[in-house]
């Protein structure tokens, strides 16, 4: 079984995505991954998360367990070219190319058939119920935070005589 992410228009040059490329085919998530985090190079950190993309979608739709995956075929395409001109000596003009990619990664296992636990627990009626209730708890402090607050203002913004002074101050949080 194999599991699949694919990354398009990333803007880097396929000729230097496929120097990172070639240093984490064939390896282990594990080695790639740390591989990939002190690579120098501008196409490693969005060729990590495309590596992460890809064990998501391994565990989530496929059952997978990532300690049992390793990266069996990475590939770089060429995207589209945005073409730009740049002004030169005497009135002319030169084309420079703006590159783009398109990578593929693909995850297989090391030993076939390995499945990931599926008997996970389901929230049970009353931790659900427990959660409303905090969050319903919370509501009601911030509402009484607020209105403190709003006393609080009105009572700095009237005198002793009880009419309105103007001055300003910060904001209380």
């Amino acid at each position: 079984m194999e599991a699949r992410a694919r990354l398009k228009q990333l803007r880097v040059s396929p000729r230097k995505a496929r120097l990172v490329a070639d240093v984490i085919r064939g390896a282990s998530i594990q080695d790639a991954r740390k591989q990939l985090t002190v690579l120098v190079k501008r196409s490693s950190a969005p060729m990590l998360k495309l590596l992460n993309s890809a064990v998501a979608n391994a565990e989530n739709n496929l059952k997978m367990v990532e300690s049992n995956l390793y990266v069996s075929e990475i590939f770089v395409n060429e995207g589209p070219i945005f073409k730009r001109w740049m002004p030169r000596a005497m009135g002319r003009a030169t084309e420079i190319l703006k590159r783009t990619s398109h990578i593929t990664i693909v995850l297989s296992e090391i030993k076939e058939g390995l499945k990931k636990n599926e008997s996970k627990e389901k929230p049970s009626s009353d931790k659900v119920a427990d959660e409303r209730e905090k969050t319903k708890s919370r509501k009601k402090i911030n509402s009484i935070k607020t209105l403190r607050s709003d006393a609080t203002a009105t009572k700095m913004n009237t005198g002793s005589d009880g009419s309105k002074k103007k001055f300003q101050r910060r904001k209380v949080v």
